[in-house]
């Protein structure tokens, strides 16, 4: 159930956060930054490394071009480093399906190869990335009311219930039978927008994508 957006300044722009071994030709990274070109809104969609510490860096530094309070933004996990960063600076995020526990995650991942189909890169996850991943990880939220989170109840990656109870008290969206990829952003954008203090008009709406595998 929705709560009222928080009463703050509109955000001074957006840093959008792709999931693991995503990119920025990702439907919902072209979509926000639409979205954000829409309103005359900066925003950044960086191409992440695979490497957790390496990715929170490189987003880190792209906060600098936003102004003083960006609204972040984040999908799986992007969403957990949008998440590292809001506890970090005090600022508000919009998470889609985000990974609560990476570490848990990706260390079924270990010793699998990747490719990503953007950058051709192809990298093996190692112990490296859960090491840093669990020290990456909050224990708690300082201020659940910067949150918005939009959940798939269907999300075939991850559980929504442990991102409802780990974000608990923050705004929150369900939307019944979205998946992991939870395409169902492309109605959802001026609910992640107004979060940062934005209207977007309700009939608005991106031009038409191919839908790649996304997070």
């Amino acid at each position: 159930m929705l709560r009222p957006p928080c009463r703050e300044k509109p955000a001074s722009g957006v840093l959008y956060l792709h999931g693991f071994n995503s990119g920025v030709d990702s439907p919902k990274a072209v979509w926000v930054r639409e979205a954000c070109a829409h309103l005359s809104l900066a925003c950044e969609t960086p191409q992440l490394p695979h490497r957790p510490a390496e990715a929170l860096a490189m987003a880190e530094s792209r906060l600098a071009e936003l102004g003083p309070a960006p609204l972040l933004a984040g999908s799986s996990m992007g969403g957990f480093l949008a998440t590292c960063l809001a506890e970090r600076h005090g600022l508000r995020a919009a998470l889609i399906n985000p990974a609560v526990a990476p570490a848990r995650l990706v260390s079924d991942w270990v010793d699998e190869v990747f490719v990503n189909a953007t950058t051709g890169e192809r990298f093996t996850v190692g112990p490296t990335h859960l090491a840093e991943l669990a020290a990456l990880t909050p224990t708690r939220l300082t201020a659940p009311e910067r949150y918005l989170l939009l959940l798939g109840t269907a999300d075939e990656v991850l559980d929504p219930a442990d991102a409802f109870a780990f974000y608990r008290g923050a705004r929150t969206l369900l939307h019944p039978e979205a998946d992991h990829g939870f395409v169902a952003l492309v109605g959802h954008l001026s609910a992640l927008l107004a979060h940062g203090g934005h209207a977007l008009p309700p009939a608005w709406r991106p031009r038409p994508h191919k839908e790649p595998d996304d997070s």
